[in-house]
């Protein structure tokens, strides 16, 4: 596809996929390798382990920096290294915290509400899955009905573009940060210190919410504004901001940790009493 048919890059070729894996290791990916470090930096033994397990983090915290990630110019710049460079750490400590013997057994508390949140939000970002594949759902069963994609919509600038353009959408990102936290959430059982565990389930937490508000901002601009049904929009929360969106989020981020991931919520205790595996 012609850089133009996709969303704000001008790269094309084996440039343009290399600078956009790069941005997609900056942002998301860096968010959830953070959670990945928090699991992993127990099994990590030495004096290297510390300050090389602080380093990945400082470097993939760096995506939150204003102007890292640009939503109006996805080419990949110098800044987008380091997130991506501190992914590349934590892949690699996650190798070597790799003990011998089985790992702990993940907790299965709370699968079933996992799953069915889980399934919710697979169904809600089919348009991002069809558009990353480069195809819309107009003509495909019961989906092609629910959801609007190659219909000609106005843009909030005023010009005319397919309702869910082909190519990558933060409601992606948001789609696959709130599966990880699904995910990373089973094996909180198994951080010992309880700071780590605390600070851990509190970063899960917001993920969880981060994702599932990013996904309801882009679908609500394109499945209800283009639709002409409202002209309200959900504000933008990819950014860390000074906003009533962002001091909602992390109320409901607060409320997700005390009722389900800390150690007195809901699936803590059991996710605490999950024993290793024999």
């Amino acid at each position: 596809m012609p850089p133009r048919g996709t969303y704000h890059v001008s790269l094309a070729g084996f440039d343009g996929a290399a600078s956009r894996s790069v941005v997609f290791l900056c942002f998301p990916v860096a968010l959830a390798a953070i959670a990945i470090l928090g699991l992993v930096v127990e099994r990590l033994h030495g004096r290297w382990a510390r300050p090389v397990a602080l380093l990945a983090f400082l470097l993939c915290a760096s995506v939150a920096w204003p102007g890292v990630v640009d939503e109006a110019d996805l080419d990949v710049k110098w800044s987008n290294t380091f997130a991506a460079t501190g992914v590349v750490l934590v892949l690699v400590l996650s190798f070597l915290a790799r003990a011998p013997g089985r790992p702990p057994a993940p907790s299965r508390a709370g699968d079933r509400a996992r799953l069915a949140l889980g399934t919710l939000v697979v169904l809600a970002g089919a348009p991002y899955i069809a558009a990353e594949l480069g195809f819309f759902l107009d003509g495909v069963p019961v989906l092609g009905s629910i959801f609007i994609t190659g219909k000609i919509a106005p843009e909030p600038g005023g010009q005319l573009a397919h309702a869910v353009h082909h190519g990558h959408h933060h409601g992606m990102d948001g789609l696959l940060l709130t599966l990880t936290a699904l995910l990373l959430t089973r094996a909180l059982g198994s951080v010992r210190n309880p700071r780590l565990r605390a600070a851990l389930g509190a970063y899960l937490a917001l993920m969880l919410v981060y994702g599932l508000t990013n996904m309801v901002n882009d679908l609500w601009g394109e499945q209800l504004v283009k639709r002409g049904w409202t002209d309200w929009e959900v504000p933008s929360v990819l950014h860390p901001t000074a906003s009533l969106a962002w001091a909602a989020m992390l109320v409901a981020g607060a409320v997700f940790y005390a009722a389900f991931f800390s150690v007195g919520g809901r699936f803590g205790r059991r996710l605490s009493a999950t024993p290793p595996a024999a």
